[in-house]
């Protein structure tokens, strides 16, 4: 009997141990609102950013990374709960993921990344002076750019579809810059939405024999949709200019973009500047990546037989 009670009295400290122990790590919460290469891209640069400033998972951190599929009902269930587990700071991923949080909590310290406006979203009251518990990095892509590097490699197009989902914020903000860029170069342009991913194939589709190119920005719905989209825009010999390279992969032409991995290690700068030294969400401003690079499908371009100009080809 009193071995039976040694060993119980054991195996009780080992667990309170090992309980204490985990009670002393910095829980961090993530959500990300859906898996495409950009995203997937944000997150792993996030957490190796983390690493190399020491703050290493399931040793003297804990991430509980939750994905929502896609799906916005399921960034407020997932939002719900890390607010309840009260983590000590959460890392949104994409813009429906941070409002999900963003409306449930003004304390647990938020950063976000691959949210395109925060300011637009309402996620802070401004971009340089956020005022809020919110705070992180754009991907804000040089939307005027893209729509010029358009004109670059087809100089004699005259009408572009603008294809994104209209009930993201960050779609609908960058498509209106690109409607801007349009007017400048005198190109055309026709409207392309979706609201759900069962409608992108057949909205593609509409397009066939209407538009010269295709142009969509960093719209997480058609990033997810990328197979769809590039099987029939490739199959009709319709190009298209993305927002993002993961979209380029994904069976697109070309883009000139921001790079994601790169965004989540700046991403977990200010996440470390809180965690280890304190700073405050309010006043730290949100940060963009400056530097672009140019990247192009050598598959798709040969599939729609299209000479990629070489001063582009030169700047890889």
């Amino acid at each position: 009997m009193r071995k039976f009670v040694s060993v119980f009295a054991a195996v009780s400290l080992a667990v309170l141990c090992a309980s204490c122990s985990d009670n002393k790590k910095i829980k961090i919460g993530i959500v990300q609102l859906v898996e495409h290469p950009a995203l997937d891209a944000s997150y792993q640069g996030f957490v190796d950013g983390l690493a190399e400033a020491g703050y290493i998972d399931k040793k003297n951190i804990k991430l509980d990374y939750q994905n929502a599929q896609g799906e916005p009902s399921n960034c407020v269930t997932i939002a719900q709960k890390l607010v309840a587990d009260r983590d000590d700071l959460i890392l949104a991923i994409a813009t429906p993921a941070a409002q999900a949080v963003a409306n449930l909590t003004t304390t647990i310290p938020i950063v976000i990344t691959a949210v395109t406006d925060p300011e637009t979203s309402q996620l802070v009251k401004s971009n340089a002076n956020p005022q809020t518990n919110v705070t992180g990095t754009s991907d804000l892509t040089p939307v005027s750019a893209q729509i010029d590097l358009l004109k670059q490699i087809f100089p004699d197009a005259q009408k572009v579809g603008l294809l994104y989902c209209s009930s993201e914020e960050n779609s609908r903000f960058q498509i209106n810059m690109a409607k801007e860029a349009c007017d400048r170069v005198g190109l055309q342009y026709v409207d392309a939405t979706v609201s759900n991913t069962n409608e992108v194939q057949q909205v593609v589709q509409s397009l066939v024999g209407k538009i010269d190119v295709l142009y969509s920005p960093t719209d997480n719905m058609i990033a997810s949709c990328m197979a769809t989209v590039s099987m029939v825009a490739n199959e009709n010999k319709i190009p298209m200019i993305c927002g993002e390279d993961g979209m380029v992969q994904g069976g697109g032409l070309a883009t000139y973009g921001i790079n994601y991995y790169a965004l989540g290690k700046q991403t977990a700068k200010m996440a470390v500047e809180i965690l280890r030294d304190g700073k405050n969400p309010a006043d730290m401003p949100i940060q963009y990546v400056e530097e672009c690079v140019f990247s192009y499908n050598k598959d798709t371009a040969e599939q729609l037989g299209i000479t990629i100009p070489q001063e582009l080809l030169d700047s890889i």
